[in-house]
Order: structure tokens, then C-alpha cells, then sequence
């Protein structure tokens, strides 16, 4: 007979999968007509984009294009210095064991590094590599028994969980636009460089909406047609509503921000402006903190019960977290001397994350490339900074899962004589977690005894690895009766040769 039962709802975020893999991304640039042959490069940078993704059993494919912009020596009279840029599409291909269609990916899609080859004067071959990192996630709602109807003679082993629980998920796609004034007395001749980044990310919740806000920050090097190198910079608001049921102010959200498609293009010469517009997905997961009553063992005195025991893994304290990191370092370039600093792109990359309880450590470097000017025109170097960085957080453990964005929130460069000084904050946006697995019971049925039974006494001596309610389920007795005949105070509190008179529910044709 099956017993009847009270369940609760719990949705279980659950990360099935996990991957990071290179791909190579190849492209020949042609030389436009209008500019000159390429002497040799100075400069090659690049921002990906992915604009379509589908997941499928056993695999995922990205479709994007790589943003490229190659700053060159031209082969003239003047040693000019020019630029080309072009859009190279690639498609990633990753297969991912326990991927299935209905699951949900998420992407990261980063240029690890990017070669340029000169293959004539009119014709450069790019090479990208490519790192792509991706996380798929099950949602599995999952029905816990909470409570029995009817208990009668049945006994429970209650334990009282925190969990966090997937109350829904969403997204939207946004558009950050704008047209960028440059200096009036500037005749733009052509884009050199353009980078786009995400910061000061912020959200706020109300019923049944996300409201997801950042800014992107776009930066560009441009070239005028009096041959002068000018830079701008300007920050663009992002803000999207994003619908998830039954939210409110004390739920969790992850929100990731994709730039799917990045859009830059001069207007006509007498605007003296350049066009901007970024596409951009928003997408947010949201958690509420549930408190459940878990039965993880039950059995009857007079009866024998039948039930699956299932065991899953749920989420637990969940929490996100932000910090600042401040990096003042000083490093040489003696070609710069005190010439002009035109241009530093800055990456952050973090190289290994130790968790210890009650911190996270991180050890990573600032990769810099830095364009300057020189006598005859333009140079660059890389430079790499390393860092380590410490956030204190109680519930952090070894056991914890740590998911880090850092966003770029201030950066300053100085030049003094061949050196440049650098101050740069870097906003560590954390999200932390943990797994526990727990034992679910499910489909509980009782079968009657068809013997009668009397109650008797046994003694027992406490083995290693007892507990009161282990004792009590092998003799078919209670933890209160046991506790009762024994005058035991604390039903936690046993110790290993301890002698215990046992109540015990026997047959009458078994002697004790």
C-alpha cells in the first residue's frame, strides 16, 4: 500500500558539463586600393563576437567573427602608418560528453593570441587562436518528500536543509548606440583601433523582472587626414528587462552580459563623428533560498517499508560578491623616451585560483600592449604585469565553487622618460557556491506483518559508527524508548562498549 506523502518542489541548477578547447581561426586581409603597400606590421588586435549558438546531444557549435584591426608601416616615401581592418567569421565545433539538446550553455569565447603574416605587399594572412570555454546546465525539477500522512508507527529520520533553488531563467538582447564626436579641426581619414569592455555591471529586481545594468566602455585610435594619431572614448548605458515569474528582492541572479555583434564606422567627413553600436545579449539565472525537510531514513515498528532512495546534488550557499584590486606598477620602455603614448590595451588574466576557508587567492598578470610613437612612425610592445589578489569570505571553502568575471574599472598611464607608470583597479565580480549531495526518498509503501509480535528487551553494547537512531532501526524500537530505559539525556551523545537495554518489537516464534 502506498503511503500517502507531502513533497516539495525544488529546481536544481546542476553544471553537467565542462570544456575549455582551441580552435584556429585563419583570414587573408587585401590591401585596399586607396592605401599603400604594407612594409611590416606594428600592430594586430582583435574582438570576438558570437552570434549564434546551438546546442545539440553530445556537442555545441558556435558560429562568430573575430573584429580584426592591423596598424602597419606602409612601403612609401614617408613611412606612413596605416590601417586595415576586416571581419573574419569562424564556427566551433566542441564535443562535450553528457550534452544533451534541451540543456543550456554557457560561453566564453576569448583570443589567446593573434598572428599577422605578410604574404605580398597587398595581401596579409591572419592567424587567431582561439580559447573557448563553455558550461552546460541542466535544470531538473525534483520532487522531495517532506512529510508522511498518517504516521502511526513510523518512525523518520528528519534533517532540515538549505538549498538554493532555480526559480528561472531568461534573456533579452540589448543595443548600445551612439555617435561619438571627435575634435572639429579633425578630417577622420580611417579607424585604426577599436576595443569594447563591460563595466560598473549593477542590477536591481521587482516582481517578476530583472533590470540588468552596466556600461560599455569603447575606446578608439583614429588616424586624420593630416596624418595625426587621435584617440576617444565614451561610455555607452546598457539596460535590459528581463521577465522571470515570482522574483523578488531577496533572490540570487547571475547575469552575464555576450557582445554578439560590434559595430564601428565613421560618418561623413563634415559630422566630424563616428558611429558605434554594439549588440548585446543579457542573460540571468535566479535563485531563491529555500529551507526543505528532508526524511533521509524511515522505518515502521510493526510493518515493513518499501521506498527508492535517490541521491542528487543540490546547490548551497550561494552568494555573489564584489572587490576591487589596485595595481600601481612601473615598467620601461626606453624607445618611448618622452615621446607620445598612444594607445595601451589592457587584459586581465587570471592564471590560478586557490581556495582556502575563508579566502580566495588569486595569482594572474595584466597582459599590456602598448603603441607609442618613435621617431619614424609607430612601435608597440607587450608587457606583462603580474598580480596576486586576496578576498576574504567566511563561507568560502575548499570545497566551494568559485565563478570570476573581472571588469576593468580605472586605468591611467604616465610617461616619464622611458617609463611608464601605471594605475589600474580591477573589479572582481565573484560568484560562490557548493554542492552537496543528499538522499531523497520517494514512492513509499507499508506492508503489513502477517505475524503478531510482542515487545521484549535485549542488551546491546554500542559499536563504532553507532547512532541511537541506527540501534533503534536494526531493533525495530524508538530513540525515545532507548533513550527513556537507559536514561540517556543527549540522543547524540553514545560511546563505543556502552551497554544499552533495548525495547525491542519481535516475532513470538523467535526467541530473544
Amino acid at each position: 500500500m502506498l503511503l500517502e506523502t507531502e513533497k516539495e518542489s525544488v529546481c536544481i541548477n546542476k553544471k553537467v558539463g565542462q570544456k575549455k578547447e582551441e580552435i584556429i581561426v585563419e583570414g587573408d586581409v587585401i590591401v585596399n586600393d586607396i592605401k599603400p603597400d604594407v612594409l611590416s606590421i606594428i600592430s594586430t588586435s582583435g574582438i570576438p563576437c558570437v552570434y549564434k549558438k546551438e546546442v545539440m546531444d553530445g556537442k555545441v557549435r558556435l558560429d562568430g567573427s573575430i573584429n580584426t584591426y592591423i596598424i602597419y608601416l606602409a612601403d612609401s616615401e614617408d613611412s606612413a602608418v596605416r590601417s586595415l581592418n576586416t571581419v573574419i567569421d569562424f564556427t566551433g565545433m566542441i564535443d562535450i560528453e553528457n550534452c544533451m539538446s534541451y540543456m543550456l550553455a554557457n560561453e566564453k569565447v576569448n583570443i589567446k593570441k593573434i598572428e599577422t603574416r605578410i604574404l605580398n605587399g597587398r595581401k596579409i594572412n591572419v592567424k587567431v587562436v582561439l580559447e573557448m570555454e563553455l558550461e552546460i546546465y541542466s535544470n531538473e525539477n525534483i520532487q522531495i518528500v517532506s512529510n508522511i500522512n498518517n504516521l502511526e508507527d513510523i518512525q523518520m529520520l528528519n534533517n532540515r536543509k538549505t538549498v538554493n533553488s532555480l526559480i528561472g531563467e531568461g534573456n533579452t538582447k540589448v543595443y548600445a548606440k551612439d555617435t561619438i564626436s571627435i575634435d572639429a579641426v579633425d578630417d577622420l581619414a580611417e579607424i585604426m583601433k577599436a576595443s569594447i569592455k563591460i563595466v560598473d555591471r549593477d542590477m536591481k529586481l521587482s516582481y517578476n523582472k530583472v533590470l540588468a545594468k552596466a556600461e560599455s566602455e569603447i575606446s578608439i585610435m583614429y588616424l586624420t587626414e593630416d596624418n595625426r594619431i587621435k584617440n576617444i572614448s565614451a561610455r555607452i548605458p546598457i539596460m535590459g528587462f528581463i521577465d522571470i515569474e515570482n522574483i523578488s528582492d531577496n533572490n540570487i541572479c547571475d547575469i552575464n552580459y555576450k557582445i554578439k555583434n560590434f559595430i564601428v564606422k565613421p560618418n561623413n567627413v563634415d559630422a566630424h563623428s563616428i558611429y558605434v553600436e554594439a549588440e548585446i545579449e543579457i542573460t540571468c539565472f535566479a535563485y531563491e533560498t529555500r529551507n526543505i525537510n528532508l526524511i533521509e531514513d524511515l522505518y515502521s515498528i510493526e510493518a515493513d517499508l518499501r521506498f527508492t532512495q535517490n541521491k542528487i546534488v543540490t546547490m548551497q550557499d550561494k552568494t555573489n560578491m564584489k572587490d576591487i584590486c589596485n595595481i600601481n606598477e612601473q615598467f620601461a620602455i626606453s624607445e618611448i623616451g618622452d615621446n607620445q603614448l598612444y594607445n595601451v590595451q589592457t587584459i586581465p588574466i587570471i592564471q590560478n585560483t586557490i581556495v582556502r576557508n575563508g579566502k580566495i587567492i588569486y595569482e594572474g598578470e595584466l597582459n599590456l600592449e602598448v603603441l607609442f610613437a618613435i621617431s619614424n612612425g609607430m612601435d608597440s610592445r607587450n608587457i606583462q604585469i603580474p598580480f596576486n589578489f586576496q578576498i576574504n569570505c567566511d563561507s568560502v571553502t575548499e570545497n566551494s565553487n568559485i565563478d570570476t568575471i573581472v571588469d576593468i574599472k580605472r586605468e591611467e598611464f604616465v610617461v616619464n622618460g622611458g617609463n611608464i607608470s601605471t594605475k589600474i583597479e580591477l573589479e572582481f565580480n565573484v560568484s560562490i557556491s557548493k554542492n552537496e549531495k543528499i538522499n531523497i526518498i520517494d514512492e513509499i509503501s507499508r506492508e503489513e506483518s502477517s505475524e503478531n509480535n510482542i515487545y521484549s528487551m535485549v542488551i546491546y553494547f554500542v559499536k563504532p559508527g553507532d547512532t541511537l537512531w541506527k540501534i533503534a532501526k536494526k531493533f525495530r524500537s524508538t530513540i525515545e524508548d532507548i533513550a527513556r530505559v537507559n536514561n540517556i539525556e543527549d540522543e547524540n551523545k553514545i560511546y563505543v562498549g556502552q551497554q544499552l537495554y533495548i525495547p525491542k518489537s519481535v516475532n513470538r516464534n523467535i526467541a530473544v
